[in-house]
């Protein structure tokens, strides 16, 4: 082995230069290729960008900003926050004394093509809605705006007398709770699919998603979806036109609109309420 190095050792000052710029050499053209390389990345490689829109909570459980009566500047009577719950606290009224009631809005900003998540719950015999696409200046919002109907389907009709109001519509059996009436419907125009339909019992607590486009509306409940429609469709011209909304020309119109939630003479409990815009 010494008798290899030694030459090297010899001349090891006159490979001094030529090693560094060797190594300079090499160093700059690694560098030339990584730029390169960066360059030339496939762009399905580069890190997803964050969501456009994220959930805003339009009731967080601790405040009831933003909320106020329709057509009026404040909350009406009844509606409150009990243990972190937006609540309608009344005594539950019955369907043929209904004169209308005390229907709530989001006033704070009207909305378009969006996903609606909460979750709720009523009481035996209870009833009630979600409204979105609400405009003011009419009645009340049953007569503009589609509706998610929520109500007890395995009560209410042994509660209340349905009898004369389902008669005007020619209904075979106008005693029992319509499909078109029961939860989950687009109220009076769309009907949910039972086979797909899971309600929890009054007094238990349910969740509801509603999905709207220009191109599909989608109700869910309980992690299912039940039902789906294509707005302003010719079926759904039909639809609107079979006499529930004949005295209601507007109804379904617009195409923005606030989010509502129905008071019908029913105690009524909502929470963690939250919306993306789509």
């Amino acid at each position: 082995m010494t008798i290899l190095l030694f030459p090297i050792l010899m001349i090891h000052s006159k490979l001094v230069p030529f090693l560094k710029v060797f190594i300079l050499s090499v160093f700059i053209l690694n560098a030339i290729a990584c730029k390169n390389t960066t360059e030339q990345k496939p762009i399905e490689d580069s890190p997803a960008e964050p969501l456009e829109e994220e959930w805003v909570y339009l009731f967080d459980g601790t405040s009831l900003e933003g909320w106020r009566g329709y057509g009026l500047d404040s909350l009406p009577p009844g509606w409150t926050i009990k243990d972190s719950i937006l609540t309608f606290d009344t005594e539950l009224g019955l369907e043929q004394n209904y004169k209308g009631g005390k229907d709530i809005i989001y006033g704070a900003e009207e909305f378009d093509n969006f996903e609606l998540d909460l979750e709720w719950k009523i009481p035996e015999g209870g009833n009630s809605g979600i409204f979105y696409h609400i405009k003011e200046g009419y009645s009340g919002p049953p007569v503009v705006a589609p509706e998610y109907q929520l109500i007890d389907d395995e009560n209410y009709a042994n509660i209340h007398d349905l009898t004369s109001y389902n008669s005007q519509f020619k209904a075979e059996h106008p005693e029992e709770l319509q499909d078109w009436q029961s939860t989950g419907a687009d109220y009076a125009m769309h009907t949910p699919d039972q086979s797909k339909k899971h309600l929890n019992p009054a007094g238990e607590w349910n969740s509801t998603k509603i999905i709207f486009t220009p191109e599909k509306v989608e109700h869910w409940l309980n992690g299912e979806k039940i039902l789906a429609f294509v707005p302003w469709s010719e079926e759904w011209q039909q639809k609107k036109q079979s006499g529930k909304w004949d005295n209601a020309p507007d109804y379904g119109k617009y195409r923005t609109g606030y989010i509502g939630l129905q008071d019908h003479s029913s105690p009524i409990w909502f929470k963690n309420i939250k919306i993306k815009k789509l």
